[in-house]
């Protein structure tokens, strides 16, 4: 890099760090004193079009994933299911997820009653939150412009607007993430510890809302400190540590409790097969997401269908981010994110150790390279949505580097990086926007030729004003048209189900569909045709299955007619469960429509052994049992090493009860047995 490159690095226009001043109410307003008239203006416009965009139609989506609006419901009439994450109050399962976003929920539903726009609003508040930290996080480093580029691409990315107004647990996960990012930030500013407890307590809150993979971004924030924070090596340790013991105690508190709790005074915990929280943690919700070795889950990974090593879910590879179903959800921006962090890294290599924007450019860009690798390389569950957890990171990284190289544009090899990254960016928009070839079929040549010309124009940028200008516009409309597009597209649309996806159907891909739900591939809504699992493994029930049908399936809740509503409500005040269903979706929707507790034997796969077969008879002759709902799972025995318990529930009531149809639904009266 010439020396031309590093001089333009020095005007940054960032502050250092000073003594905390008075608080001023007026800042709320008016923002820094040092501020041009137009920043705080700027920012509360880009947060208020981001609550625009995020609470736009928020009901539209009705319960979204059924089986966390059911726990949400459990948890508005119930402190015990509310602590434990109950899928029903009368506490019988656990979702397979630590609580932590269910709580917002559950809070908002017991102020404002449960509704669907009750229970999604906390998601959207989360991702206004997460907007403006990024913002906050980037304008400390970096100019306004910068912030706002930032926070900007942050809220447009689609699986971001898809997720902070769906009820899966990734938007608080997302907003944890973003603080602790923000509060290392400020430590390797001052090496003040206050900041590095900060960050791990906002690390471990994110453990209670998806357990470890919040910790994805550990490594890297802490190589990053212990490296560049200015202050004595051994005190960066020692800092560390602290940080590392906010992190467990702030995560660690719940475990223990529910891990030291009588097991038959709590829930069943779903998603274990032995009743523990630590196996959850760290087998079926940690490891084995890496390894594809989850026990209880519906197929293992580690090849098979997805080639490549990915099983059902997808081929594995560093390619895997932008294929056909992941691409359209994130990857708009992330080659060129990678291009201003390598850039940025190299225009700030002679600056001394501490310098604080090449530690903010690392921070960012740790969280976004390692995610990535461990997104593209791992071989259990993984679903699209999951790449929300990259869109702040992609955005504070692109903008970080991104006026790192514009400061530097007199350099030719500069301009030739930026030119190639933008005309790069812009062939991509128009490769992800082709896959979806009847959406906005003009956008993609717009985007393309913007790319292209923004590419001409960055090479003769420092000749005139009015041609950066031309050149910043058009490389803006390269990069975000496409996305901004899907942004729109995805808050417009209703989602449901439990694989949900941003954006149109994509060829070879899912996308929301009829009824908004994203399944399986293949079929024509992404489902396995049929409703048959991977394999050749036929659905339990006659109406059960990954898509499901009335009676609901693996990835789709029930949805009860007024008959069955109806019969399951008569004399509900005399049982502890109206109804019992295999699987937690097929059991949701009837819960969800009643309002009273049914029982989800086997949790989310139906695989869990909760109840065993023991149990329930002993429920059943007690009189705890209304009904049992056919249908719904896909028969525990089926599933890498799961319990069988919900297939010997299910013939035992076959050979016991006598079967009748309500509402299209084969149910079974428990209180009246043929024997």
């Amino acid at each position: 890099m010439t020396s031309t490159a590093l001089d333009h690095l020095e005007p940054l226009d960032v502050r250092e760090p000073e003594p905390r001043p008075a608080r001023d109410p007026r800042r709320l307003l008016h923002g820094r004193a040092d501020d041009p008239a137009w920043v705080r203006p700027a920012l509360l416009a880009l947060l208020a079009a981001t609550g625009v965009l995020y609470f736009w139609g928020l009901s539209a989506s009705g319960w979204a994933n059924s089986f966390y609006a059911a726990a949400v419901q459990a948890g508005s009439v119930s402190w015990k299911a509310f602590f434990f994450g109950s899928s029903d109050a009368a506490g019988s399962i656990t979702v397979d997820k630590s609580p932590a976003s269910l709580w917002l929920m559950e809070l908002s539903a017991r102020t404002f009653g449960l509704s669907s726009w009750s229970m999604l609003a906390p998601q959207a508040v989360l991702g206004i939150a997460t907007v403006g930290t990024v913002y906050a996080a980037v304008r400390r480093v970096a100019s306004a412009g910068a912030g706002l580029l930032a926070g900007a691409v942050c809220a447009l990315t689609p699986v971001a607007v898809l997720m902070f107004r769906f009820n899966n647990p990734d938007a608080l996960l997302v907003l944890c993430m973003a603080l602790a990012a923000y509060w290392m930030t400020r430590a390797t500013e001052d090496a003040r510890t206050t900041w590095l407890l900060l960050a791990g307590s906002a690390i471990g809150v994110g453990f209670l809302a998806k357990m470890l993979q919040v910790l994805l971004v550990v490594p890297g924030f802490a190589l990053v400190y212990l490296v560049l924070a200015p202050t004595g090596f051994w005190r960066r340790v020692r800092q560390l540590l602290l940080a590392g013991v906010a992190l467990v105690a702030s995560a660690g508190w719940w475990v223990a409790i529910v891990e030291l709790w009588p097991a038959s005074d709590r829930p069943y915990i779903g998603g274990s097969q032995h009743n523990s929280i630590l196996e959850l943690v760290i087998g079926y919700n940690g490891l084995g997401r890496l390894d594809g070795d989850e026990t209880g889950s519906v197929v293992g990974g580690g090849g098979g269908a997805g080639g490549n090593g990915g099983g059902m879910w997808g081929s594995t590879g560093l390619t895997r981010l932008f294929g056909s179903e992941i691409g359209g959800q994130v990857s708009w921006l992330i080659p060129a994110a990678l291009v201003a962090l390598v850039a940025g890294l190299a225009l700030t290599w002679r600056a001394q150790r501490t310098d604080r924007v090449r530690a903010a450019l690392l921070i960012w860009g740790s969280w976004l390279a390692g995610t990535a690798l461990v997104f593209s390389e791992m071989k259990g569950i993984f679903h699209p949505y999951y790449t929300v957890a990259l869109a702040p990171a992609i955005g504070a990284t692109l903008a970080i580097g991104a006026e790192l190289l514009w400061r530097g544009r007199s350099s030719i090899v500069v301009s030739w990086v930026m030119a190639a990254t933008v005309a790069g960016t812009g062939w991509l928009s128009f490769d992800l926007l082709s896959r979806s070839a009847s959406f906005v079929p003009w956008l993609r040549w717009a985007v393309l030729g913007a790319g292209l010309l923004a590419a001409v124009l960055m090479l003769g940028a420092t000749l005139r004003a009015r041609v950066a200008v031309a050149a910043v516009v058009l490389s803006l409309v390269a990069g975000l048209g496409g996305p901004a597009a899907y942004a729109v597209q995805t808050a417009s649309t209703g989602h449901t189900g439990s694989i949900p996806s941003a954006g149109p159907q994509v060829a070879g891909g899912r996308g929301p569909g009829p009824g908004g739900g994203g399944g399986f591939r293949g079929g024509p809504r992404g489902g396995f045709p049929g409703g048959t699992a991977p394999g050749g493994t036929a659905p339990t029930g006659t109406t059960g299955g990954f898509r499901g049908g009335a009676g609901g399936g693996l990835l789709e809740g029930s949805t009860p007619s007024t008959a069955i509503t109806q019969a399951l409500l008569a004399d509900a005040g005399d049982y502890t469960w109206v109804a019992a269903a295999v699987g937690s979706n097929s059991a949701s929707g009837y819960q969800l429509a009643t309002g009273k507790p049914v029982m989800a034997i086997g949790g989310f796969n139906g695989s869990d052994p909760s109840p065993t077969l023991a149990q329930f008879e002993a429920y059943v002759a007690a009189g705890k049992i209304h009904y049992f709902i056919a249908g719904g799972g896909m028969g525990g025995g089926t599933q890498m090493g799961g319990s069988g318990a919900s297939s010997s529930i299910t013939s035992w009531v076959e050979s016991h009860c006598t079967a009748t149809t309500i509402g299209g639904v084969t149910v079974y009266d428990l209180t009246a047995p043929t024997d």
